[in-house]
């Protein structure tokens, strides 16, 4: 593993396209489906053994893993980067998560199309995000 990557810098990379990136969420298809960052893949904490190589296949430059907040993707990008075709890879973990990506840098996530539709029996959803400024001890909407 080669350390952390600030959300914003995930961003740039993103929106640069300079390099090849691969972006792995490793939350349930579920989480992942309901928001991700945008052009990440899901690979589950839980199949990426069996999965590293296909992880590691092809011409990847950088590796990010994501998780909720930042913690269980440092074990994932470790992981990922023991793996004998990680040499010239640089893996990394996203500082801070999906909580940081969304609350500290404000930016949005993806969806997966059956996930667009918004709970009508919840009208505070705001897809991840909480808008609310007079209660900063409430939780998002979970994409996580």
């Amino acid at each position: 593993m080669d350390g952390e990557i600030s959300p914003e810098a995930v961003n740039d990379l993103l929106e640069d396209g300079d390099e090849t990136l691969r972006v792995v969420d490793i939350r349930d298809a579920s989480s992942f489906d309901r928001g991700h960052v945008p052009d990440s893949e899901n690979v589950p904490f839980h199949e990426l053994p069996q999965r590293v190589a296909e992880v590691a296949d092809g011409d990847v430059d950088r590796i990010v893993t994501v998780c909720p907040h930042g913690k269980a993707s440092v074990q994932a990008a470790r992981l990922i980067g023991s793996y004998e075709d990680c040499a010239d890879t640089t893996v990394e973990s996203m500082a801070g998560g999906l909580e940081a990506w969304t609350r500290e840098c404000a930016f949005e996530l993806a969806t997966d199309a059956s996930a667009d539709e918004t709970d009508e029996a919840n009208p505070s959803a705001d897809g991840g995000r909480s808008t609310s400024t007079d209660d900063d001890s409430r939780t998002p909407d979970a994409p996580f």
